[in-house]
């Protein structure tokens, strides 16, 4: 999983950079210019949220989706869902801001960036836009750059405005009934939560904790109450919203622990627990075997 350190190692920044400075009880947030970073990127989830204004032809793979991208467009990812980009034009330009979770926190609960359905996994990832569009939205990155450098005590809320700004554009370019929630849908639901728990997986780097570990967390992600979600899953399947993470909470812990190198402490906070013992009560629970006891067994099948 790529984090911000792995973005500032792509570019070619002095020592005096912000990037110390806005990693701070705010969050991080940074904005640069498209024609600084690589134009060919791996296959994975990140650790932040990133909107950008891609100016150049390329391919979008997102998520099990391929978007050929031949005009101007506006991109929005989360730290839930994979995706690559690969130019297939030379001349690409534009911007793109990134921003951490706890930049967004530091807003109220009503805040339209975290309830924004264009950050939700069901969300549309990518808006074409028009010459005036582009022009609109590059002047708001502009004014992100500007304030970026500035001194000014209240700078934080004054990027999260343009945050503001450029969703609102975003959700301008749809239908209205676009963001209806579609209560009743109950297969849509099922089929999302699925989606949406398949898309954590597989965790491929120690770094990496699970984003998403509760009934909770996924009602919130999909903009429903989470009794809703349980009653949904349950008449669908039989089990409850909880059996399902779980068992795949448990099944990725087996691959961990089977094919990885990672020691057991890791492989307990890449899943998201808080301390090995609660993994070690969790797997054994799910398994009958502790973690150690798992390993072991496997490695003396393939001796």
């Amino acid at each position: 999983m790529e984090n911000t350190h792995d973005v500032y190692r792509k570019f070619t920044l002095s020592k005096n950079s912000d990037y110390d400075i806005i990693q701070s009880s705010f969050g991080h947030f940074n904005v640069f210019k498209r024609d600084a970073c690589s134009f060919l990127t791996p296959y994975s989830r990140r650790d932040y949220y990133k909107i950008s204004l891609v100016m150049g032809m390329g391919e979008l793979h997102y998520s099990n989706r391929w978007i050929k991208v031949d005009r101007p467009a506006l991109l929005f990812s989360n730290p839930v869902v994979p995706y690559a980009w690969e130019m297939t034009s030379k001349d690409q330009t534009g911007w793109f801001c990134l921003f951490t979770e706890q930049f967004i926190n530091q807003e109220s609960k009503q805040s339209v960036l975290k309830d924004s359905p264009l950050f939700k996994v069901d969300g549309d990832p990518l808006y074409f836009l028009n010459d005036y569009q582009v022009n609109e939205i590059s002047l708001i990155y502009e004014k992100m750059m500007h304030e970026m450098h500035s001194t000014y005590t209240y700078k934080y809320n004054v990027l999260r405005n343009y945050l503001h700004l450029i969703v609102h554009e975003a959700m301008k370019m749809q239908p209205s009934s676009n963001f209806e929630r579609q209560g009743n849908a109950s297969s849509k639901i099922s089929h999302l939560f699925f989606e949406l728990l398949e898309r954590q997986f597989p965790i491929d780097s120690p770094s990496y904790q699970l984003k998403l570990k509760t009934a909770n967390d996924y009602a919130y992600s999909l903009s429903i109450h989470v009794n809703h979600l349980n009653r949904v899953i349950k008449e669908a399947t039989g089990k409850t919203t909880s059996e399902h993470i779980g068992n795949r909470i448990t099944q990725e812990a087996k691959a961990l622990l089977q094919y990885s190198n990672w020691n057991i402490s890791e492989i307990a906070h890449s899943l998201g627990f808080e301390y090995q013992a609660y993994f070690t009560n969790f797997f054994k629970k799910n398994t009958g075997l502790s973690p150690k006891r798992f390993r072991e067994i496997i490695f003396n099948q393939q001796v």
